[in-house]
Formats: C-alpha cells, sequence, structure tokens
C-alpha cells in the first residue's frame, strides 16, 4: 500500500499504524489526521474511494462520518449559547413552540444535548423519504412522544438528535444549521467538508461499504441483540424507523440532504482541525469558559440505546477507561460514528485526532483501526 501524506520527525512510526490498518485490518480508503498544540504532527491517507478502485483517496477526500457529525453539531448548539441566543435550561419550546406538543414542553435543550430528553426515535411509523425533507422532519419531530419520561434516564438518540437540536439551534437563532456551520467552523478553519456531501471545499467523496472481514470486536455490542429481541422496542425503533436511515448512503438523495446526526462528510484533517481547536488552550471556535462547561460530565450511565454504561458532556462522549471510549485523558471528549470514524480532543496535552474511512466495521465506538492509530500516536508523544 502506498501511503501519502506526512509525518513530523518524531511520529514516523505512525506511517507504520496506519499501513497496518489496510495490511491487517481491511481498510480500502482512509485518512488521519492528528494536531497537537495546534501543529499538524500526522497527515495520512492511502487507498481508493470508488467500487472499481479507480479513484485515489486524497488528503481532502470526505467520508460519511456517521455520528461522528454529532460532535459538529454540538459545537454550534455550543457557538449559540456563547453568543446568547440559547440557554440550555429553558425549554427548547419557548423557541421552538411546535415542539411543546406530545408532552415534550419541559424538555430543555441540555436534555436534547446529553440524550436525557427521551426524545430517541419516531413514535409513529414514518415513510422512507422523510428524512430527506428537512422541514418535513422537524414537524415529525415535533409531533413526536417521548419514549419515557424526559430527565429520567440515559437513552442516546442516534438519528432524531440532529433533527432536535438543529431544530433549537435553527429557531434560536434565526438562521439555518448550514450557514451556522459554514460561518462558526467550517469558514474559520477552511475545513474540506460539512453535513451533507455536496457545496463544500471538496468534492471528493468516498463510496461506502462493509469491511469484508469483520473485525474482532473490542467489547460486547448489545445493540444487534436487543434489536433482534424486540424488533418495536425503543433500540429497534431509533435504528430502523424508517429503514433508509440504515440504507443508500451513497445515493445523491442521502449525500444532498441535511441529517447533521448522521450524513456529515468530513476528512480525517477536518476532525482534527476542529478537535485540535477544542484542545488548545485558547480555542477559536468556542470560548473556553463556555467548552469548560459544556465538557463536564452531564450524564452517566447504562445507556438504554447503546446499552453500556457512557458518560456524556453537551454533545460530546467523555472519555473512559475502556480503550474504545479513551480519548485520551480523563478530560478527552469527542464522538466516534457508525462504521469507525471518529474524532476527539484531548486538552490535556492539546491532541486533536481525527481518523475517517470508507469500510465501515461493526464497533459500537472506536474498533482496532482507530484505537492502533491513537495508541501509537500517545506512545510518541
Amino acid at each position: 500500500m502506498d501511503i501519502q501524506g506526512y509525518c513530523a520527525p518524531g511520529f514516523e512510526a505512525l506511517y507504520d499504524a496506519f499501513a497496518a490498518n489496510f495490511r491487517d485490518h481491511g481498510d480500502v480508503g482512509a485518512s488521519f489526521c492528528a494536531v497537537q498544540e495546534g501543529e499538524v504532527v500526522a497527515s495520512l491517507w492511502a487507498g481508493t474511494t470508488d467500487r472499481a478502485g479507480a479513484q485515489a483517496f486524497e488528503e481532502d477526500t470526505l467520508c460519511n462520518v456517521f455520528s461522528s457529525s454529532k460532535g459538529i453539531l454540538a459545537l454550534i448548539a455550543l457557538q449559540q449559547v456563547a453568543a446568547g441566543n440559547l440557554d440550555l435550561d429553558l425549554p427548547v419550546a419557548e423557541y421552538w413552540p411546535a415542539f411543546a406538543e406530545a408532552g415534550k414542553s419541559t424538555v430543555t435543550g441540555r436534555q436534547l444535548l446529553s440524550h436525557r430528553s427521551g426524545v430517541i426515535a419516531f413514535t409513529e411509523k414514518v415513510s422512507d423519504d422523510l428524512i430527506y425533507d428537512w422541514d418535513r422532519a422537524l414537524q415529525q419531530v415535533a409531533a413526536t412522544t417521548p419514549w419515557w419520561e424526559p430527565g429520567s434516564q440515559q437513552g442516546y438518540s442516534p438519528f432524531l438528535y440532529g433533527w432536535t437540536v438543529g431544530g433549537l439551534i435553527e429557531a434560536a437563532s434565526g438562521r439555518t444549521v448550514r450557514d451556522l456551520y459554514r460561518s462558526g467552523v467550517g469558514d474559520p478553519l477552511e475545513l474540506d467538508g460539512g453535513f451533507g456531501a455536496v457545496g463544500h471545499r471538496s468534492t471528493r467523496i468516498a463510496d461506502v461499504g462493509p469491511l469484508k472481514k469483520p473485525l474482532p470486536e473490542l467489547r460486547d455490542n448489545a445493540i444487534g441483540r436487543s434489536i433482534k429481541e424486540d424488533r418495536q422496542g425503543p433500540v429497534a425503533t431509533a435504528f430502523t424507523n424508517p429503514v433508509s436511515l440504515m440504507m443508500g448512503t451513497n445515493g445523491d438523495a442521502w449525500r444532498g440532504a441535511l441529517i447533521p446526526a448522521a450524513n456529515g462528510h468530513f476528512s480525517a484533517r477536518d476532525l482534527a482541525a476542529v478537535y485540535g481547536d477544542l484542545a488548545s488552550e485558547s480555542p477559536q471556535l468556542l470560548s473556553s469558559a463556555t467548552l469548560t462547561e459544556a465538557t463536564q460530565e452531564q450524564t452517566r450511565g447504562q445507556d438504554a440505546i447503546l446499552q453500556t454504561d457512557v458518560a456524556f458532556g453537551c454533545g460530546f462522549l467523555k472519555s473512559g477507561i475502556a480503550q474504545d471510549l479513551a480519548f485520551g485523558g480523563s478530560r478527552g471528549f469527542g464522538h466516534p460514528g457508525a462504521g469507525g470514524s471518529v474524532g476527539f480532543a484531548d486538552p490535556e496535552i492539546e491532541v486533536g485526532f481525527g481518523y475517517v474511512t470508507s469500510r465501515m466495521g461493526q464497533s459500537l465506538f472506536m474498533d482496532q483501526r482507530a484505537v492502533g492509530l491513537k495508541d501509537c500516536l500517545y506512545r510518541l508523544i
């Protein structure tokens, strides 16, 4: 495998760690980037982007990062907090009156961001094309009943998170999610990608597909078992209503839509740039005070949807002790995505980390590919 890119002196071992993902773990097209104290210590890419293997993967190739998108959306929400447009402890309905329907009048922005709202899935069967229509999706979310009493337990929202948080920040700011992203995040850092796959600085897009050979799991993934055991329960419904949430991710409809919990398309250097900034002593994107408050633990416990013990700040997963959730030190935070992508910040040593791939694994959080790169990086720092 011909590895392209750069490693700073002393970080050359990352070439081998990245190459091992292609040699041993099934990567076909991927990129990796790490930033420390504002300087790029590694930016590597290799492989191809299309099923025919004809198009080379480049540094600015965009991959669908799935739930890693949530960290970027959370950042935009926090920017509205810092600007004084949004108070996370007020009911969402103060900004978005329609959201008060169906028992949601007391749900707060903080509960949405920290996955304690109970609004984790549509309670009625919805049409497959709903997810491609932003306004219809917001209307459906506003009419949806929480699956349990808001605030009573922690339950991750795989897809509705994007419409609930996105609808809130649009109502609070009077601006669109895409506009807020461009002006607050994409343009200041000159990022390659954004939500959806079109209209960005980079037009290179990787087709995603499953790994040909599944990687050994780093933990028991109980989600699949829960879906099989109760096809009408909250876990199954959160991931499969509608079924288009799990299909068509290489199609034009998916790539052109705004599905901010799941269809962000970013390069590894995008994720490393965002989290590198947030890990710095003087972030450009968000005030240190707002970031410190937002990354404090808001909730911890056995998650009703993820079926494992996790902790959340406001929109970010908190670093844990398990290797697939260890975002550096104890102050680390970030967000992995289905298939293997991840971005995280480690403020203790001012590291920003980004990895994206076109070949999806089945791990719940980070898999062996990102963990191998992370472990190698930390041995060198």
